[in-house]
């Protein structure tokens, strides 16, 4: 291991630290969908998930619930899993930039990008606590 590596905190409260940031669009995106509810319903219904308060009610679940996975690390693999899935999802039903023109288009498309990438980081989590145990 290098020096530098060695310098660098690497306890429990940065693994903490990191996997909050790294959960924080689920965990925040559920907490205001529970907490605002008849809000994530217009979200749902805006784009044409129906009937809204149940795929709101399914959102705040698998948000919260798989974040709480990837935190608790006894099954982060199942939540980050789980939020992979989620993630892939609302691509085609929510960013699907190939149907889009203009400023719309280019902003589906940055938004579907950073998705694959915080997919690859979750994917990550999962397969390096998979090692671990």
């Amino acid at each position: 291991m290098s020096k530098l590596a060695e310098m660098l905190p690497s306890g429990p409260i940065t693994q903490i630290v990191l996997r909050l940031l790294l959960t924080f669009p689920f965990w925040e995106s559920g907490l205001t969908k529970l907490f605002d509810f008849s809000g994530g319903m217009a979200e749902m219904a805006h784009f044409g998930l129906e009937p809204a308060g149940l795929f709101n009610a399914a959102t705040v679940v698998v948000q919260l619930g798989a974040t709480l996975l990837v935190l608790s690390r006894k099954l982060s693999w199942l939540g980050a899993g789980a939020l992979i899935v989620f993630t892939a999802l609302t691509i085609p039903l929510v960013h699907h930039f190939w149907n889009l023109q203009g400023g719309e288009h280019l902003n589906a498309l940055h938004m579907a990008t950073e998705h694959v990438a915080l997919m690859a980081a979750l994917a990550f989590v999962a397969l390096t606590d998979l090692k671990r145990t």
